[in-house]
């Protein structure tokens, strides 16, 4: 018995989920008494998870992994957990999560839990706490299946420091074949992604247009954060649907979350409402969005961005 963490990477490059994972991992493991067991598919340095508690690490590598195919990673994520015994498995809720945790539960017959909140509360029976109703409630939910799938809300737990001294082996997985096949794949480069960002600028309709998206990437830029907009937005190609965050579109659960013109329709609340703190820049005072917001500022984004940007570097100058 034993406790596998799937931690996904992209180009290589671990996702900061993959470090919270690997630290919830741990604690799991510690709770049952057993040991925690990370998965990579084609990361190029495993002893990164050494530093969250994972004493192994199971390596894959395959080229025909190099593109997230739900289907494909399923398969081996569960012929790992097969072949290390592994009875609680542990992923991120991510998009690729989400669609990755219930394949996978259906292969090794386990209950699955997603968006999970805290550590188990009880482990006989065993019991977690996870978020319901599009993030509005809580529930507690009793797992009674040997194999358990747990998804771990983004952000939730944290990302703690464990070091240990780990080893990693490979693992020569069999590659199933799948009917959908990526032909091209684009990636903006060198910018935060809304995965990872600890903090998150978006904007709506009430930047009027494409070419007044300058300020909000300059503001970005300024504070290291990630770029994103409202499903209107994205859906009149002022800017590309990776970046739509909502209910519809990404969940976001950064540490701050700032909006810039938009109104908050209850579609986008659902999917952002998970972050921290939320501040909230619009010139309508009954806005839904000033509802949700920790912060607000009632004005004119063309107005207020720029001293914001303005008054944000001379603060990091000092």
């Amino acid at each position: 018995m034993s406790v596998l963490v799937f931690a996904d990477s992209s180009e290589g490059k671990f996702k900061k989920t993959a470090f919270e994972v690997v630290s919830y991992g741990k604690k799991v493991a510690e709770q049952l008494g057993t040991n925690v067991i990370a998965l990579t598919i084609n990361a190029s340095d495993s002893s990164e998870l050494y530093n969250y508690g994972a004493e192994k690490v199971v390596s894959v590598t395959n080229d025909s992994l190099n593109t997230f195919n739900a289907k494909q990673y399923a398969s081996v994520v569960t012929q790992v957990a097969k072949a290390e015994s592994a009875n609680v498995l542990v992923l991120d809720s991510t998009i690729n999560g989400l669609y990755l945790a219930p394949i996978v539960a259906v292969n090794l017959e386990a209950g699955c839990v997603s968006n999970t909140v805290s550590l188990p509360s009880s482990t006989k029976p065993f019991s977690i706490k996870r978020k319901a109703f599009s993030n509005k409630a809580f529930s507690n939910t009793v797992i009674s299946t040997e194999n358990k799938v747990i998804g771990l809300a983004k952000n939730s737990f944290g990302v703690h420091e464990n070091p240990v001294s780990g080893a990693t082996v490979p693992f020569d997985a069999e590659i199933i074949d799948s009917l959908v096949k990526s032909e091209k794949i684009e990636r903006v480069t060198g910018k935060v992604t809304i995965d990872d960002a600890d903090i998150v600028v978006s904007a709506g309709r009430g930047l009027k247009g494409p070419e007044n998206w300058e300020m909000i990437e300059e503001l970005a830029d300024t504070l290291g954060a990630a770029t994103a907009c409202s499903k209107p937005v994205s859906d009149l190609g002022w800017r590309p649907h990776s970046e739509h965050v909502g209910q519809t579109g990404k969940p976001v659960a950064s540490n701050l979350y700032i909006a810039i013109g938009i109104s908050g329709a209850i579609q986008h609340l659902a999917g952002i409402n998970a972050s921290k703190v939320k501040v909230v820049i619009n010139t309508d005072p009954e806005a839904p969005f000033f509802k949700a917001a920790d912060y607000g500022i009632v004005g004119d984004a063309f107005d207020i961005v720029p001293k914001l940007i303005e008054k944000i570097k001379l603060f990091k100058a000092s």
